[in-house]
């Protein structure tokens, strides 16, 4: 009898033993798998999490916003606002133009980069995902392959003819905290070759995604000033504050014409469809909360007169006159009005 209890004794140790090791690596699998899929995404050039962590971006655009607009603009990098983008053309230690290092992000894998379509409308997913060295060869971009991984120098990268990006931003109205953002959603640097009668060649490369490159742009600081070189931002703040000046050429429409296509050949009414989307984003972030003397939707606030910014920034007692002006108007007439929506602003 002792003789069996002594062996179930010792049989009761022996599995103990044996599976507290196994438990504690089943606890641990986890661990190690993430662990392994960051050291992956690090070869790979994927960002970790520590990586986002150390460097947090700003969050992404709410998908249930209460009114958007899509526009694209030209950046000029010619123009006095956007010059920091072209400065320098080639690196000078750790400093580079935005090309430059949107460029070799890419050629190391860091980022994907998508097709530009002829038609120039992007399609930022897995199917239009091209290959860098694909894009080397057709511009005929100098490299070398060495065991498999293709390299550039920094004399053969054409930083210098990249003069112009075409910016994709969303203007939007969160309704949830109540405030109204520019959020620049992808940008596509262009090659601009001049030929023998002075007219310019646009070359539209790829697109990136701005989500994509918006960690690494937070660690690469240009120039904002031609007088004081101390002034310097970072690249991701330069563009969430909208630092850039760049000219529309297309707005989502349900047509999906560009204001070329539009206007045709007649630079004046080009010239006048830019001012007036301007014009309408301008007014609406004005009268984001409505006039308190009338209460328009979002849509008449955004197809507003370009008179209505400017009004927007009358004194107060002037709007008040005229609001009494417009009540006495409508008591007297006694005609009805149909109802119109009010934007309310929450509080936090």
């Amino acid at each position: 009898m002792k003789r069996i209890l002594l062996l179930t004794m010792i049989t009761l140790m022996a599995a103990t033993a044996f599976s507290q090791p196994r438990q504690r690596r089943n606890q641990q699998q986890p661990a190690r798998q993430a662990q392994t899929q960051q050291q992956q995404n690090a070869q790979q050039g994927g960002m970790t999490q520590r990586m986002r962590i150390q460097y947090p971006t700003a969050l992404d655009m709410p998908e249930n916003v209460a009114w958007r607009r899509d526009i694209y603009r030209e950046i000029d990098l010619t123009e006095k606002e956007n010059a920091g983008l072209y400065d320098p053309v080639e690196p000078q230690g750790r400093r580079m133009n935005l090309f430059t290092y949107v460029f070799k992000l890419a050629l190391n894998n860091y980022i994907p980069v998508y097709e530009y379509n002829l038609d120039g409308n992007e399609v930022l997913e897995e199917s239009a995902k091209v290959d860098m060295k694909g894009i080397l060869d057709n511009y005929s971009i100098y490299y070398t392959e060495e065991g498999g991984k293709v390299k550039v120098d920094n004399s053969d990268i054409p930083s210098a003819q990249v003069k112009m990006y075409y910016l994709k931003e969303c203007a939007y109205y969160n309704q949830a905290n109540a405030t109204f953002h520019i959020k620049p959603i992808a940008f596509c640097p262009v090659m601009v070759s001049d030929d023998d009668f002075g007219d310019n060649t646009k070359y539209p490369l790829f697109w990136v995604k701005y989500s994509d490159v918006e960690p690494y742009l937070s660690r690469q600081s240009i120039k904002i000033s031609d007088i004081n070189d101390a002034a310097q931002m970072n690249l991701d703040d330069y563009f969430t504050m909208n630092k850039y000046k760049g000219k529309i050429y297309k707005t989502a429409n349900r047509l999906g014409k560009t204001l070329a296509q539009i206007a045709g050949e007649d630079s004046t009414k080009y010239s006048a469809e830019q001012r007036r989307i301007e014009a309408e984003l301008e007014a609406f972030r004005q009268n984001i909360f409505g006039d308190p003397a009338r209460r328009d939707s979002l849509d008449s606030i955004a197809a507003a007169d370009p008179k209505a910014a400017k009004a927007a920034r009358e004194p107060k007692k002037k709007r008040e006159r005229g609001s009494r002006s417009e009540r006495a108007t409508s008591s007297s007439s006694g005609g009805s009005q149909p109802a119109r929506v009010s934007v309310r602003r929450e509080r936090h």
